[in-house]
């Protein structure tokens, strides 16, 4: 049956009248036999997108707003197969929104083995449902999976098993992993402008090595005259570019590597590498202040869901990122452990403010600790927002001034021996 203003698309009615105010939505959805629609739908925001779909008696996969290309990531083939954290995020949005539509588990997980792009995230679902189809049970079955599921949607999704809230827990989980991505966005955002400079300045300094510094050694070649120290420096460095240059990324790419191999293997190395990062005069603030919100909202998401404390800390110190996390992590089960408050151990940890231990001091007190880390986390999301704007504003001057000092250096350096070949002159006359 057709109602007035509707149209059918892929077997679904969808609104085609346009008022003041409506957008058009892209959309895919899946109905309650599992077979997968997609279409086009008008509607005032992608929430009422959303209801409205679900009125019509299908499970939103994704609604996403038409004529918006241009604003898609990048993908690169062979450099994009890693699940990063949006994956995770619309894998665990659209899982909760089909089993709290009443999907069953098993066709749950044929429809996002089906829409997922990712391969690496599609093999994994496949073979979850293969296992959950033979008794596995679904956390067991992720945690098979440590390289695309983390240890966090793991423990969450234990913990909506047996709480019978599963679709909560992803739901819960879905949000956290959508502001964890909001917030790399951020660091992102913050990090482009001063990579940008750095990278054009590298560009420029080897293009005038390799095309204007042999014209100018030409030149002085010709007049004659011993050419002076900075000059000859710059000279010989341009001789030896085509093999120093590769030479010196091997050097740089081989140590990276070694460095963040050692640090593996190596908790102190890391605990140390961590707190160095913190004490950084630019960085440092920022790096404090992401693992911070990080920890605040995996250990609220956990807590929130019913995970036990010392399963929620154990989990959150190998999810924030941070050895220094990690290590208070492990001070605050032991603490728990013997009976006291997280609060009262988390400020002996310099890492922590005082607000911090306070505001989960007064949610342990209130039995609403898993709100109050929400807060926190969001407090200090906001926070990182206003220190990335302000470190991009610190470098912009700082990168103009190298810039500066790169290109005045190299003029000057090549100028140089102006000056002797005009003293010879002068002195021959």
């Amino acid at each position: 049956m057709r109602g007035a203003g509707l149209t059918s698309y892929a077997g679904v009615g969808v609104p085609t009248g346009r008022h003041a105010g409506t957008k058009t939505f892209d959309y895919q959805s899946v109905d309650p036999g599992g077979k997968r629609t997609r279409g086009k739908i008008a509607a005032p925001n992608a929430n009422a997108a959303v209801q409205l779909l679900r009125q019509q008696g299908v499970v939103p996969l994704s609604v996403t707003e038409a004529g918006t290309g241009l604003n898609r990531d990048i993908r690169i083939p062979g450099l994009t197969g890693r699940t990063t954290q949006r994956d995770l995020a619309v894998f665990a949005r659209q899982f909760a929104t089909m089993t709290a539509s009443g999907m069953s588990l098993l066709r749950s997980l044929a429809v996002l083995e089906d829409q997922t792009t990712k391969a690496t995230l599609r093999r994994a679902i496949a073979e979850v449902r293969i296992d959950v189809e033979g008794g596995v049970a679904l956390s067991a079955s992720l945690e098979r999976h440590p390289r695309v599921f983390p240890m966090l949607l793991v423990a969450m999704v234990r913990a909506g098993e047996t709480g019978g809230f599963l679709d909560a827990a992803l739901e819960r989980i879905a949000a956290n992993f959508e502001k964890d991505d909001a917030l790399r966005g951020k660091i992102k955002g913050a990090l482009t402008y001063p990579v940008v400079v750095l990278l054009f300045a590298i560009v420029m300094i080897a293009a005038v090595l390799i095309f204007i510094v042999p014209v100018f050694e030409r030149m002085f070649t010709q007049l004659g005259g011993k050419l002076p120290l900075p000059t000859q420096i710059i000279v010989n460095v341009s001789h030896t570019l085509v093999w120093s240059a590769p030479l010196t990324i091997a050097v740089l790419v081989v140590g990276v590597v070694l460095t963040r191999r050692e640090l593996r293997r190596r908790p102190s190395l890391q605990l140390t590498f961590d707190k160095a990062k913190m004490r950084m005069p630019v960085f440092g603030g920022l790096f404090t202040k992401i693992a911070i919100s990080r920890f605040a909202r995996n250990l609220g998401t956990l807590l929130g869901a019913g995970v036990p404390v010392l399963q929620a800390l154990n989990v959150v110190g190998a999810t924030t990122g941070s050895a220094v996390v990690a290590n208070a992590m492990t001070d605050l089960q032991n603490a728990v452990r013997d009976g006291q408050p997280m609060s009262s151990r988390l400020s002996q940890h310099a890492v922590f403010p005082r607000m911090v231990a306070q505001m989960i001091e007064v949610g342990e007190e209130s039995g609403q600790i898993s709100q109050m880390l929400d807060k926190v986390a969001d407090f200090y999301d906001r926070e990182v927002d206003t220190a990335a704007d302000s470190l991009t504003a610190s470098i912009e001057p700082i990168m103009v001034l190298l810039m500066g000092v790169i290109v005045g250096a190299m003029i000057i350096c090549l100028y140089l021996p102006m000056f002797t070949i005009y003293q010879n002159i002068q002195g021959a006359q």
